[in-house]
């Protein structure tokens, strides 16, 4: 059986990995990693694999069967997305949830125009987590669904904050609201803002001489990120940063409340919880499923953008059908 061959567009956080998670992964081989900066300067930790410019990805279609896609929400995938687009079959972990049905439509021509698959916004929120939302909303119909993400660090807010005009480095932890999460649970099915559902605190090392009180107002007051929330900024050096900050674990929870019986008498609780050690390397894991999956329905003739909402889950594994059926159901 020939290998996928992967390519990973971005050497950060998640595109590191990525690289890991393929080791673990027997189907599936690294093709080459792109990245803006000096490619002689990055080194992998793959025997063989070498990386290059990102201007020679062009030159590479018919060695990269997926090209998974590890920039930022803000500004990397909306481009760069498109434009790989047109070239290679792809897969992304954009989590810009506001933006997602423009981005969707914008991948989709482009995709079925150049007859590739390209899935978007997996990873585990979007994600894992809303195939969890679709499952258990599907189940208990007369109900209400939550989704409470963290403690931990999300990579697109910190991302984010690092665009900020004055800032170097950042990192925002994302804390759900015990109280908020209490009434859930107990079935009172409440009304909840992003407010009252989530805290974010960011922890920013911003340059010498930079105006901290308009950062602080850049990153509370910037839209689909943190206006909708209390957000907590606190100005450190990079060396408390990098002791004290340097994890990237996350997770949280998606909660299903609802309600069954004739008059609606019995209240039923679905509850998914991830605890991830890291972040990006749990992300990088989803994302290389989903490239299984993009590879196979793209030599089905299936192109165009998908969700994960799209895809059967046999697609996402490297069992056979008949594997399936005797081990997991």
């Amino acid at each position: 059986m020939r290998k996928i061959r992967i390519g990973i567009l971005g050497y950060g956080n998640l595109g590191k990995g990525v690289e890991v998670g393929i080791l673990q992964n027997k189907d599936m081989e690294l093709a080459g990693v792109f990245t803006r900066r000096d490619a002689d300067k990055v080194e992998l930790i793959t025997d063989n694999a070498k990386a290059y410019h990102i201007t020679k990805a062009k030159e590479m279609t018919d060695k990269i069967d997926v090209m998974i896609l590890c920039g930022g929400s803000k500004s990397d995938i909306p481009t760069q997305g498109p434009e790989f687009a047109e070239i290679f079959n792809t897969v992304d972990a954009f989590d810009t949830h506001a933006k997602i049905s423009d981005y969707y439509d914008a991948m989709d021509k482009v995709a079925r125009r150049a007859k590739k698959t390209c899935v978007i916004a997996s990873g585990f929120d979007p994600g894992l987590f809303s195939l969890n939302r679709l499952y258990a909303e599907a189940v208990l119909p007369v109900g209400k669904n939550y989704t409470f993400w963290g403690k931990g660090v999300s990579q697109g807010h910190s991302d984010a904050i690092r665009k900020v005009e004055g800032v170097i480095d950042a990192r925002q932890y994302t804390i759900p609201i015990e109280e908020a999460m209490n009434k859930v649970r107990s079935g009172e099915m409440p009304d909840l803002t992003p407010r009252q559902k989530h805290l974010r605190e960011c922890f920013v090392v911003a340059d010498d001489g930079a105006d901290l009180s308009r950062i602080e107002n850049d990153i509370k007051s910037m839209p689909d990120y943190f206006s909708d929330y209390d957000t907590i900024v606190n100005f450190i050096s990079q060396e408390e940063l990098d002791k004290n900050h340097k994890g990237l674990a996350h997770g949280g929870f998606v909660i299903q409340s609802g309600k069954t019986g004739l008059n609606d008498e019995n209240s039923n609780i679905i509850e998914y919880r991830l605890k991830l050690g890291s972040n990006p390397e749990f992300t990088a894991n989803v994302l290389l499923a989903y490239a299984r999956a993009v590879y196979r329905l793209n030599k089905e003739g299936s192109y165009g953008a998908k969700t994960v909402l799209d895809i059967a889950p046999a697609y996402l594994s490297i069992k056979s059908a008949e594997e399936l059926r005797r081990t997991i159901i």
